[in-house]
């Protein structure tokens, strides 16, 4: 059933359209009726030093050094095994450790923020995470660095879900905030790619250990500018829920685990068995609590309305069949075509000059045209990305066999993630947006996760009994193809549940 809110016209739906909010807010203006009575000082926001141009850098800066963190590292993984002596079985936790303590906490780090204030949870976080990179660059021993990325993983949880409410909270100007989400979107879509440059480069001139050291000067930035340009939004007190905030975060933390033991262990193990069936019990637990606590943690008409809900599963998705593609086109470009750290990392520049400037095409059009033709244009974009990559074999060149996905791929990814956290966060109220934003980001990390465990394991299968005379190379090519087909299986989910659920309406939205 569909919650009603207040907008400066009077009383609206949730399931607005983000087209008509932006021509409500347009209409009105920010100055109040004359005889307004003034709030009380405790309840004034602040306004010192609010600059938002600068506040939104302050903010994407903090997005995309959270982002690019969980692929940066992946280009430097042979120099890390080679320095610390990592066993091959160990080394995935360098990635997955940073995983798992990132989607876990996600969801409390988002209640947090509504409860102490989101700028204060911004500026620890970043502290938190910027203090692990520099531990972690100084690392001379493997449990070292698994620590400080778990911690990162810890600061980033706290950090992230204040980024995106911290722009609702900026841009009260409904167009403005839709551009501002858009630049959030490609931030959080094109930082994969951005990372994999990025460490690339890093690691071809100078070595793993400066991977970790990039965060520093960055993070010291965020955490001294942040106080000074950002604006602090009004609090909203209540009470933490403690047990769900427990059983939400093992419930999550839970569900990553498993995904990690399907890719390394296999789906039959009991291990991951174990870790599925605990963390169903865990998430029951916690729909249990959340129906029964007055200030729950994550308030459930948020994903129990049929348009959110439907946007926060097509989320899941959609990064499910990303990170995937990105795991297995970066390794497919290193040992099928030999590219070098360096140049792999610039082989994926199509998808992150695309992705961007899909982010920043889609908003100004939105209000015009309405989010049908994205919603449903986009995720078609990355389908046929994705069928194009069945096709790769041992010999397809880069250029037009991978050039030509990628290129797909960034169209889709930038025109469809826009309209979807716009449809998601339309109508959330100010108390909300932390949990709203942090459910949001925790779909993308544990679709990640999901994505990249489910495509692993059709690799595996794929790969396990190659063909008499079959190059090791053309076996691999095999395998990926296997797993982009599964891809395609996933973002086609995507695509159904968004005409399903979603609906938006055609044509632009109009004013009721």
């Amino acid at each position: 059933m569909s919650e009603n809110i207040i907008t400066p016209s009077g009383i609206r739906s949730e399931e607005a359209e983000p087209g008509e909010l932006v021509r409500e807010f347009e209409s009105t203006r920010s100055r109040p009726p004359r005889g307004t009575p003034a709030p009380p000082p405790s309840r004034i926001p602040d306004q010192r030093r609010h600059r938002p141009g600068l506040a939104l850098a302050v903010i994407l800066a903090c997005q995309l050094m959270v982002v690019v963190d969980a692929t940066v590292v992946s280009i430097a993984l042979p120099g890390i095994q080679r320095t610390l002596h990592f066993s091959t079985a160990n080394l995935s936790w360098v990635q997955n450790s940073y995983l798992l303590a990132f989607g876990g906490l996600l969801l409390l780090g988002g209640r947090m923020g509504d409860i102490l204030g989101r700028r204060r949870l911004l500026t620890g976080g970043i502290a938190l995470f910027t203090l692990a990179s520099l531990l972690g660059g100084l690392a001379a021993a493997p449990w070292e660095l698994l620590t400080a990325r778990a911690v990162q993983g810890v600061g980033a949880a706290v950090a992230a879900p204040s980024t995106l409410s911290l722009i609702v909270s900026t841009y009260q100007e409904a167009t403005a905030r839709a551009r501002a989400i858009g630049l959030f979107s490609s931030m959080s879509a094109g930082g994969a790619a951005v990372g994999m440059i990025l460490g690339g480069v890093l690691t071809s001139y100078f070595s793993w250990r400066s991977v970790m050291f990039i965060n520093v000067p960055f993070g010291v930035a965020v955490v001294l500018l942040a106080p000074r340009l950002i604006r602090e939004p009004e609090r909203h007190r209540s009470r933490l829920d403690v047990t769900g905030a427990v059983t939400a975060t093992l419930g999550t933390g839970t569900l990553v685990y498993a995904f990690i033991r399907a890719a390394t262990s296999g789906w039959g193990a009991p291990v991951t068995i174990g870790c599925f069936v605990a963390a169903v019990l865990l998430f029951a637990l916690f729909l249990l609590v959340e129906t029964r606590s007055p200030q729950p943690l994550l308030p459930l008409h948020l994903v129990a309305q049929r348009v959110r809900g439907g946007g926060y599963l097509a989320m899941l998705l959609t990064a499910a069949s990303m990170f995937g593609m990105f795991f297995f086109v970066t390794q497919y470009l290193q040992l099928v075509l030999g590219y070098s750290p360096l140049r792999t990392g610039f082989a994926f520049l199509p998808f992150a000059v695309l992705i961007f400037a899909g982010a920043r095409i889609a908003p100004r059009l939105v209000p015009r045209f309405g989010t049908r033709y994205f919603l449903i244009g986009g995720p078609l974009c990355i389908l046929a990305g994705l069928l194009l990559l069945t096709r790769i074999g041992a010999a397809t060149p880069y250029a037009p066999g991978v050039l030509v996905p990628m290129v797909l791929f960034g169209m889709g990814a930038g025109f469809t993630m826009v309209p979807l956290s716009l449809t998601i966060l339309a109508g959330v109220r100010p108390a909300e947006s932390g949990a709203a934003s942090g459910t949001l980001q925790t779909m993308q990390q544990v679709g990640g996760a999901l994505g990249t465990a489910v495509l692993l394991t059709v690799f595996s299968s794929a790969t396990r009994h190659p063909a008499p005379g079959e190059s090791a190379h053309a076996l691999f090519a095999h395998g990926v193809s296997s797993a982009m087909g599964v891809g395609s299986v996933l973002i086609a989910t995507a695509l159904t549940v968004i005409v399903a659920l979603v609906r938006p309406p055609r044509g632009p939205a109009r004013a009721r």
